[in-house]
């Protein structure tokens, strides 16, 4: 080869480099990573990353994406036990980013430094769902925050140690591992998944640490162990609510179903939605696995019509919602719509929009559901902008933690708080209280699509009243 067609391959490799390097860069650009952490595959990363990197109380950063310099400085202070230096920076990264729930978590775990804590850490699926993730952290970093400004637990500050799952049962199993030989951590707040939650929740249990999911909610995990419970309420709840909204409020009696095979939460939520329209005296007609590789929308939808379907219930999870959301645009809006929580996102408006309108779906919380409460007033002014349902029983989840350290900090102590059929705690969907099973005695929020300015889409999910749900 010619000296001047090695100088042309040369530069070209060199082009495709660059082109790939920025690729990924431009992906990643609205978060935060450390420079030294490398980016995270949930399909790989068990072999390649130790357990241990996958958890922080400050001395690493776990988002991805690009880290601000006075985010790295106050990272690289925590890790060298400069906590007092790292205040200034991390205090300024936050004025930068104000929405950033990782930087004020590890701000607060700085000015505590080596004082007395009490601890509690969160297991998330950082790498493989890190929208989902930094909405958790906002709860989570919202009640710290709340009850360190005012003194602590009986004058002892919250630390909060951060773990990357990837949504990964086998690696949620070992960080539950990890984290109940670490002492000093009273309680959790996760698993994500209803799939996570229940690999870990076996070691949990053993070991005899408290976790509390915010998001999981599989029927399974009713009664699944003392040392489990949920902010959440069970897809029982949200089935039920469904149903019952399709027979008698809608007087639709034939539905089909679209779910994920391959999920616990969607096998779940599309068992109970079956049992519950059988109980108000109606049918599912069709049960379509969104799952399976020859999948298609529209001649789903065309069979549900022909087989009398009035009714289409979209019980996908996060890893099949974009053939959810190909199901309302084939639709076209002939027939009435129902959804789970998974469904309850920006895209679908985005996606689904004028044909989505008129959608009924059964969330956890609605920023509006609730007027008595004043969280979405603080929430909103601390991170600049409305949460999410996740922020919100994630945040009730943590509230839950505080309340029982507050009556014993031991282990022993905080199981046995929210086993009590006294315990109460105030959250930001109002009072927590836990039944027998560990479930969360609470309703669901049934929400409808309707033209908006609230998501900046022109569609919203607009709270439906109780008022209007009864006949």
């Amino acid at each position: 080869m010619s000296q001047k067609n090695e100088t042309t391959v040369l530069v070209l490799a060199l082009l495709i480099t660059l082109g790939v390097v920025g690729g990924g860069l431009w992906l990643f650009k609205d978060n935060i990573i450390s420079q030294n952490q490398p980016l995270r595959n949930s399909q790989s990363n068990n072999n390649q990353e130790s357990i241990k990197d996958r958890i922080s109380f400050g001395e690493k950063t776990l988002i991805a994406g690009e880290i601000a310099p006075a985010k790295k400085e106050g990272v690289e202070a925590i890790a060298l036990g400069s906590y007092e230096k790292a205040i200034a920076p991390l205090t300024a990264a936050l004025k930068q980013k104000p929405n950033d729930p990782e930087a004020l978590i590890f701000l607060n775990n700085a000015r505590i430094g080596s004082a007395k804590s009490y601890t509690i850490a969160t297991s998330l699926p950082i790498g493989s769902d890190p929208n989902a993730s930094l909405e958790i952290l906002r709860g989570i970093a919202q009640a710290q925050n709340e009850i360190n400004a005012s003194g602590g637990i009986k004058k002892v500050r919250l630390k909060v140690g951060i773990a990357n799952d990837d949504d990964n049962p086998e690696i949620s199993k070992q960080i539950a591992t990890t984290l109940v030989k670490n002492q000093e951590v009273l309680g959790v707040v996760g698993p994500n998944t209803s799939d996570a939650t229940l690999a870990a929740g076996t070691v949990y249990t053993s070991g005899k640490l408290v976790a509390i999911t915010p998001t999981s909610t599989s029927v399974k995990i009713s009664n699944f162990s003392s040392y489990v419970f949920r902010t959440v309420p069970s897809d029982f709840i949200a089935a039920r609510s469904l149903a019952n909204y399709m027979v008698n409020k809608l007087q639709k009696r034939n539905a089909a179903v679209f779910f994920n095979s391959q999920s616990n939460y969607s096998q779940s939520l599309k068992s109970e939605f079956v049992s519950s329209v059988s109980l108000e005296g109606g049918q599912v007609s069709n049960e379509f696995d969104l799952s399976q590789a020859n999948f298609s929308a529209a001649r789903s939808v065309e069979q549900a019509i022909k087989q009398g379907a009035e009714v289409l219930m979209l019980a996908s999870n996060t890893n099949t919602l974009d053939k959810a959301l190909q199901v309302i645009q084939v639709n076209e809006k002939r027939l009435a719509l129902l959804g789970g929580d998974d469904v309850y996102t920006l895209k679908t408006l985005e996606l689904g929009r004028e044909k989505a309108v008129g959608m009924v779906v059964a969330v956890p919380w609605h920023i509006d559901g609730n007027f008595s409460s004043d969280f979405p007033q603080k929430s909103r002014q601390l991170w600049g902008a409305d949460v999410s349902w996740r922020s919100a029983l994630s945040y009730d989840a943590t509230k839950a933690l505080i309340a029982a350290i507050e009556l014993n900090p031991t282990r022993e102590g905080v199981q046995q708080a929210l086993t009590s059929s006294n315990f109460s705690a105030t959250g930001a969907s109002g009072a927590i209280r836990f039944l027998a099973s560990g479930d969360r005695n609470a309703p669901v929020q049934l929400v409808k699509i309707a033209p908006g300015t609230r998501s900046r889409t022109g569609y919203d999910f607009v709270p439906i009243p109780q008022s209007a749900i009864k006949n």
